[in-house]
């Protein structure tokens, strides 16, 4: 099939590779994108791949934490233009959202709409309000309701939002907002090497051994020498996509989990929402 120069200029974006050597993996894996980068990291070593969704829609994320009741939530508000989201009404109707959803704990989207969130009107009222005021459409596309102790992180712009949630008698709200920055910063892809799906540990796995096999240094060295090597490679892929594992951006002597262990708690999750997430 005939490879497109588009194609090639995304692929060459995603895994900062030689275009010719994009346009060849294309060219292998009959032009399928993920094949494609999974080719070129197996044979370049130092290949870098961009794991986080592009942005395809404005908006601004909020997050509202009530440590006393021990309850948050995150809410994604769209909006059309980038002039909307730092509107003051608009912003407005981004936090009462969140508030109501930490409080209230609505099923979906639909049942928030149907709720009554302050002076008598309903979610959809203060959206239809703001519409009016603004001029521009606007809805709730996510949101994410959780217990427990929380930390909280929003941007300043509002493109980014990380609710933290952790397990224990008490913790320091700073704390865990540094942490919830270290999230917005880093977009780990799971919190604990257990939540990393099987099928993409089996594919590192697999990609390490080829980086190995392919590297000539590695001939001559025995198997359990290699497959330490291999080890080394899913030990640093960890490191650098599983939250408790991630060196601390503030302090990088430390890990996110040494961190979290000093404070006396235990990790249960995290959300992290970007504007325009697929």
């Amino acid at each position: 099939m005939a490879i497109s120069a588009a194609d090639v200029k995304a692929l060459r974006d995603k895994t900062n590779l030689p275009m010719m050597e994009c346009k060849a993996a294309l060219t292998e894996t009959g032009g399928d994108m993920d094949k494609a980068i999974d080719k070129l990291r197996a044979k370049f070593k130092d290949a870098t791949v961009k794991f986080a969704n592009r942005e395809a829609a404005e908006g601004r994320v909020a997050v509202y934490v009530d440590q006393a009741a021990k309850v948050g939530a995150i809410v994604e508000l769209r909006c059309e233009t980038p002039s909307v989201i730092k509107a003051e009404a608009f912003v407005a109707l981004a936090n009462a959202l969140a508030r109501h959803v930490a409080v209230k704990g609505p099923e979906d989207v639909a049942a928030l709409m149907k709720q009554e969130v302050s002076g008598g009107k309903t979610a959809q009222d203060h959206i239809t309000d703001a519409i009016g005021l603004i001029r521009e459409n606007m809805k709730v596309h996510r949101f994410e309701r959780a217990e427990g102790l929380c930390g909280e992180y929003v941007h300043h712009d509002g493109s980014i939002g990380v609710l933290l949630v952790v397990e224990g008698p008490s913790a320091d709200p700073a704390v865990l907002r540094d942490i919830c920055m270290h999230i917005a910063a880093r977009s780990p892809m799971a919190g604990r090497r257990e939540d990393v799906p099987a099928e993409t540990v089996a594919k590192e796995t697999q990609i390490a051994h080829d980086q190995v096999a392919n590297d000539p240094k590695n001939k001559s060295k025995p198997a359990n020498i290699v497959e330490k090597i291999i080890e080394g490679k899913l030990r640093t892929f960890f490191a650098e996509n599983v939250l408790l594992e991630q060196p601390f951006v503030k302090d990088d002597s430390k890990t996110v989990g040494d961190l979290l262990k000093g404070l006396g708690v235990t990790f249960k999750k995290f959300v992290r929402y970007r504007v325009g997430e697929k």
